[in-house]
């Protein structure tokens, strides 16, 4: 018994080793998420009932000078801000039974009674500053530890790879890939991974002169950073230390940031290019992995140190950003559509309208959640 506790509780058990790990990232994710809907409601004069970081019973809390709720619940898989007046699951427009139990006061703050253009800054808000949380963690990595690059350099071609049927060289330096211009060899590998079956344009420079070839990267498996398995494309050419003339960045305060919102920017890109991809069938479905998978990548990136757990956050953050404003309800983004409908017609759309899309919207998210935990626990 004591060594199954020791085992347990050490810091290569499931409780340290995984589980608070895991709960640090989902936490800081989720709170995050939910402050930026708190602070933009707040600032727009929205009152706030509670914040709440997980659902169910309430473990602990308080109640601030404003009446605000602050809790945090027994299931910590996600979290949420109930505004004054928003009384339904769809957050539709509240009847008149609903209404009449308002106080004046109450209804000045209601979220319901607001302009359009408030309510949906309050909703956009969640995913604005799950990104603005990823841009402020590669900026402060980037000014404390500055980038490697290595020269977009060809050292060798792999035969009977793409490069070799495409007629790549060693010694080639890659000027363009499908029109992007590449610095460095992380570029070259950031446009191709994610390009799988693709005809790809690449402008090579050979002996002082243009020269453009066709390739199409094909599926390979490799090791990530964090020992996982997983499959990106490549063309099959490499580069090393001599040929490819390894440097040092570093950043001031301003270039750090400039340097994270590009960082940013291309993981949101990759990330709505593979789910295009994903959807018509061209991307391997074990890619993708719910909270099972999401803990034991905790685990493993906390072994390797609290940077790596932070990185892990951030990335985090922008797929949850990301995948809140798909236009579907009950996510930010559907809320955001209606909001968008409202706009243009001059008038809420009808309560029976919403609650049906609602209806259908959660059917394709509780689909999705399925879909994810079946490839955590049994699918791949």
């Amino acid at each position: 018994m004591n060594e199954f506790l020791s085992a347990l509780l050490s810091t290569q058990g499931f409780v340290l080793g995984t589980l608070v790990p895991f709960l640090f990232v989902l936490t800081v994710v989720v709170f995050v998420h939910e402050m930026g809907h708190y602070l933009v409601g707040r600032w727009c004069g929205i009152g706030v009932r509670a914040f709440s970081i997980g659902f169910g019973p309430e473990l602990i809390g308080f109640n601030d000078r404003r009446g605000t709720r602050w809790k945090l619940c027994a299931i910590p898989l996600g979290g949420y801000v109930k505004f004054v007046g928003d009384m339904n699951a769809t957050s539709s427009q509240p009847g008149e039974e609903e209404l009449d139990k308002l106080s004046d006061s109450e209804r000045r703050i209601a979220f319901h009674t607001q302009p359009v253009w408030k309510r949906a800054a309050t909703v956009f808000a969640g995913p604005l500053f799950n990104f603005l949380l990823t841009i402020a963690v590669f900026a402060v990595l980037f000014m404390t530890f500055g980038r490697s690059v290595l020269e977009p350099a060809v050292a060798e071609v792999r035969p009977g790879s793409p490069a070799a049927e495409a007629g790549i060289l060693p010694g080639d330096r890659f000027v363009s890939v499908d029109g992007a211009k590449v610095e460095s060899f992380a570029d070259v590998q950031r446009l191709v991974s994610g390009r799988a079956g693709d005809a790809i344009t690449f402008v090579m420079l050979r002996d002082g002169k243009d020269v453009s070839v066709v390739a199409t990267p094909q599926l390979s498996e490799q090791e990530d950073a964090l020992g996982n398995k997983v499959k990106i494309a490549v063309i099959g050419v490499t580069t090393n230390k001599e040929v490819g003339q390894p440097r040092h960045i570093t950043y001031s305060p301003g270039g750090a940031v400039v340097a994270a919102v590009e960082a940013t920017g291309q993981i949101i890109e990759r990330t709505g290019l593979f789910m295009k991809r994903f959807v018509v069938g061209r991307e391997d479905k074990c890619q993708l992995g719910g909270p099972v998978k999401i803990a034991g990548m905790a685990g493993q990136a906390a072994k390797l140190g609290f940077e790596w757990l932070v990185q892990l956050a951030a990335l985090l953050s922008v797929g949850i950003g990301i995948l809140n404003l798909l236009p579907i309800p009950p996510l930010d983004g559907g809320h955001l559509l209606f909001y968008g409908i409202e706009a243009v017609i001059r008038r809420p759309v009808s309560e029976r309208m919403m609650e049906a899309v609602y209806r259908t919207g959660m059917i394709l998210v509780l689909g999705f959640m399925g879909f994810v935990f079946w490839n955590d626990l049994f699918g791949c």
